[in-house]
C-alpha cells in the first residue's frame, strides 16, 4: 500500500501541475475531473485537497461533503477497509516539494478565472500577470532586467511565474489564497487487497503449519514404530535363538528319556522274576512288586514326555465321529467299568477332516481325564454336532469336582495337574495336537456341576 501511495502522489503532482492556467491557478471543476479519473473503488477511493486552514478545496470520491479531516503531520489513519495517508514525505516529493517549497497551487472555481468583462483581457486589456511590454522602447542592460524581472515575479525566461488578478487587491488576493490555496493533500486508499493478501498469507501459513505439524508426527510415529520394530526384531533374533536351544534340549531330553526307559524294563524284569521266585520270603516279594509300581509309574511318565516332545506332522484323513469315538470308548471300557462310570454318546453321523492317529490320542486323553476327575458312579456325556458357521464341535463334559475359573487355562501347561495320580502333561498334549490341526480348546463350565472340555473349529467332510 505504501508503494501504491508513492505512485498515486507522483501522479497527483503531475495532474496538478498540467491543470494549471495562468501561473499557479487551477479551474476546480477541471481539477476534480482529472481527480475523478485517478479515483478506482477498491483501490484508491478518494483524494481532498486542503488549503492552510483545513477546509477542503478540491476532492474526487469522498462525496460533495466529504467526511474527512486533514491528520496531523506526516501521518497515517487505519480505518475498518481503508487507510488515510496524509502528505507523506516518503511517499513522493512531487506534491510535497510543490508544497512546501513553491507558492501554492490556488484551485478557484471557473467563473473566478475571468473578471467581471466581456474583454478577454479584462478592463485594462490584460489577463493575469502584467501588461505586456512595449517592443519599441529600449531595453534595459540583463543584469538590471533579470531583477526588473524578478520583482515583477517572472521567470528568467521572460514567462510569467505568478501574479494576481489586476481586478484584485492584494489583501483580496491573499484572502484567497487562504482559502483557496493548496496547503496539504490526502488519498484514501482501500485496505481490501491487504486483508485478502493478509488472509491468503493466514491460511497459506496455517496449512503450512498443519501440514509441518502432521509431517513431524507422522516422523515421530515412524520413528515410533521403526524403534518398535528395531527392538522386535531383536526380540525375535533371541526368541529364535532361545528356540533353537529348547528344540536341542527337548531332542536331548527326549533322547535321555527313550534311553532310560531300557535300564527301567531290565529293573522291572528283574524284580518280577525275584518276585516268582518260590524260595522269596514274602518281604521280598512285597518289595519286588513296590519296585515294579514305581516302575510302571516311571515308565509311564516317560512315554508321556516323548509323546508330548515328539514334532507334531499332519496327516489328514476324513473320520467318522461315530466310530472314533466307539472305538475310544471300549479302549477306555476297563477304567470305565472299575470306577463304575456311566458315558453317554450323543454323536451325530458326521465326518471332520484330521489325523486319525492324533484324534483318537485327543479323545483318549479327555475321556481319561474326566474318568480321573468324577468320583464312583459319575458321568460322562461326549456330544458333537455342527456350529452355526457349517463346522463341527466336540464335547467331552463330565459331573466331576469341576475346574476353577483362574486355572481353567493352566491345566493345558505341562506337569500342571489336580489329580494325585496325574503326570501333567496329558492336556499339554491335547492342547499341542489341537494347535497343530487348527482348532480351538477351552475348558468350560458344566452345570449344574463338574467340567466342560469344548473342541471347535473342526472342518466338516460329509455324514458318515
Amino acid at each position: 500500500l505504501i508503494y501504491r501511495a508513492k505512485d498515486i502522489s507522483t501522479t497527483l503532482g503531475i495532474v496538478i501541475r498540467s491543470q494549471r492556467r495562468f501561473g499557479n491557478v487551477v479551474s476546480k471543476e477541471r481539477l476534480e475531473s482529472a481527480l475523478s479519473d485517478l479515483v478506482r473503488p477498491g483501490e484508491l477511493n478518494g483524494i481532498a485537497l486542503f488549503n492552510s486552514l483545513g477546509d477542503v478545496v478540491a476532492s474526487a470520491g469522498v462525496g460533495t461533503n466529504p467526511p474527512v479531516r486533514p491528520l496531523a503531520g506526516n501521518a497515517e489513519y487505519w480505518g475498518a477497509d481503508t487507510v488515510a495517508l496524509m502528505n507523506l514525505v516518503d511517499l513522493g516529493t512531487n506534491v510535497t516539494h510543490d508544497i512546501e517549497n513553491m507558492q501554492p497551487t490556488i484551485v478557484v472555481p471557473r467563473d473566478l478565472l475571468r473578471p467581471p468583462s466581456t474583454n478577454r483581457f479584462g478592463t485594462n486589456g490584460v489577463g493575469f500577470g502584467s501588461p505586456p511590454e512595449n517592443r519599441d522602447s529600449p531595453r534595459p542592460p540583463n543584469d538590471e532586467r533579470s531583477e526588473t524581472n524578478r520583482a515583477r515575479g517572472r521567470q528568467e525566461n521572460g514567462r510569467p511565474r505568478f501574479a494576481r488578478p489586476p481586478w484584485m487587491s492584494e489583501p483580496e488576493y491573499e484572502e484567497l489564497v487562504k482559502k483557496k490555496g493548496v496547503h496539504s493533500f490526502l488519498v484514501i486508499m482501500s485496505t481490501k487487497s491487504l486483508a485478502q493478501a493478509a488472509s491468503q498469507d493466514f491460511w497459506l501459513r496455517l496449512t503450512v503449519t498443519l501440514m509441518a505439524t502432521v509431517s513431524v508426527g507422522g516422523l515421530g510415529f515412524a520413528w515410533r514404530n521403526m524403534a518398535k520394530s528395531s527392538d522386535l526384531q531383536i526380540r525375535l533374533v533371541r526368541a529364535s535363538e532361545v528356540n533353537t536351544h529348547l528344540k536341542e534340549m527337548n531332542l536331548a531330553a527326549a533322547g535321555l528319556a527313550h534311553e532310560t526307559r531300557n535300564p527301567l524294563n531290565i529293573i522291572r524284569g528283574m524284580a518280577h522274576m525275584i518276585s516268582k521266585m518260590p524260595e522269596a520270603p514274602a518281604s521280598i516279594r512285597e518289595r519286588t512288586r513296590a519296585i515294579m509300581d514305581e516302575t510302571d509309574k516311571v515308565t509311564a511318565q516317560l512315554n508321556e514326555f516323548i509323546n508330548y516332545s515328539r514334532p507334531r506332522e499332519v496327516q489328514r484323513v476324513a473320520i467318522a465321529l461315530p466310530a472314533a469315538v466307539t472305538e475310544v470308548v471300549r479302549a477306555l471300557d476297563y477304567d470305565i467299568v472299575e470306577k463304575t462310570v456311566r458315558v453317554t454318546v450323543k454323536v451325530e453321523a458326521l465326518s471332520v477332516e484330521a489325523d486319525e492317529q492324533m484324534f483318537r490320542q485327543v479323545l483318549f486323553n479327555l475321556m481319561l481325564n474326566a474318568i480321573q476327575a468324577v468320583e464312583a458312579d459319575g458321568e460322562i456325556e461326549v456330544v458333537a454336532g455342527k456350529n452355526g458357521d457349517g463346522e463341527v464341535f466336540l464335547e467331552i463334559r463330565d459331573n466331576g469336582p469341576g475346574v476353577p475359573p483362574e486355572r481353567r487355562k493352566e491345566i493345558f501347561k505341562p506337569y500342571f495337574t489336580t489329580h494325585q495320580k496325574g503326570t501333567g502333561l496329558g492336556l499339554a498334549v491335547v492342547q499341542q495336537i489341537v494347535l497343530a490341526q487348527g482348532w480351538e480348546i477351552e475348558c468350560l463350565s458344566n452345570e449344574p456341576r463338574g467340567a466342560n472340555f469344548r473342541i471347535t473349529h473342526l472342518k466338516l467332510v460329509g455324514k458318515s
